[in-house]
């Protein structure tokens, strides 16, 4: 007999998110294949079976199985600290999405962005910060702190971050995420923060020629 599955467990708002991306016909095939993969994985189906009725490769089907499995705690996390429908669905794509290949090997896998996004889906106070919303520095000390990650920038958590829609986490300004800040009327914001005044401009006097 071969190897026994793992076996892995989809939740009903997975396997919600799961069947939606399957009937989406945006959604593109391999992204299709894996989610059919993840649910007849968790209905009990050997990796065997389920290879011969998708019409792929068996190794391919074990991969996908493992990368759920990887990522369950994530999700649960997610799910448990009360992370919105769209937040799930970002999650699940995460663990369903392909590791980047050209140039260097990637320094952060699917299932540890999967964790800091579940960890910004938490309130701060479940990590005893007298907050009420997470900075990216924040996050990086808990991640570390955690095990999820041996290392990483604020830089790094504050791009990670922009996969999610959280509204426990602060940009840089200190600000929750989402939140636009309108410039007074009398003032344009440049990239930089500087302003321009955008008052009329008074007309200088023209000089007379000299001869």
């Amino acid at each position: 007999m071969g190897k026994r599955s793992v076996a892995i467990a989809v939740t009903p708002r997975q396997s919600a998110i799961l069947e939606g991306f399957i009937r989406t016909k945006k959604s593109a095939q391999q992204l299709v294949e894996r989610c059919r993969v993840v649910l007849l994985s968790a209905a009990g189906r050997h990796n065997e079976s389920q290879a011969s009725e998708l019409g792929i490769d068996r190794q391919r089907v074990r991969r996908w199985r493992h990368r759920w499995a990887k990522g369950m705690a994530s999700l649960r996390a997610a799910e448990t600290a009360g992370a919105k429908d769209l937040d799930l669905e970002k999650l699940v794509l995460g663990i369903l999405t392909d590791a980047a290949r050209s140039g260097a090997p990637a320094k952060f896998g699917a299932e540890q962005i999967a964790g800091i996004i579940a960890l910004a889906c938490e309130p701060p106070s479940d990590s005893g910060l007298p907050v009420s919303h997470w900075t990216p520095a924040e996050l990086s000390r808990e991640a570390i702190k955690r095990g999820i990650v041996e290392s990483i920038s604020p830089r790094q958590v504050d791009r990670f971050l922009a996969l999610r829609t959280c509204d426990r986490t602060k940009a840089n300004t200190g600000l929750p995420r989402g939140t636009s800040v309108k410039p007074p009327n009398s003032t344009k914001r440049m990239s930089s923060g500087s302003a321009i005044s955008t008052a009329p401009r008074r007309r200088l006097p023209r000089l007379a020629r000299t001869s």
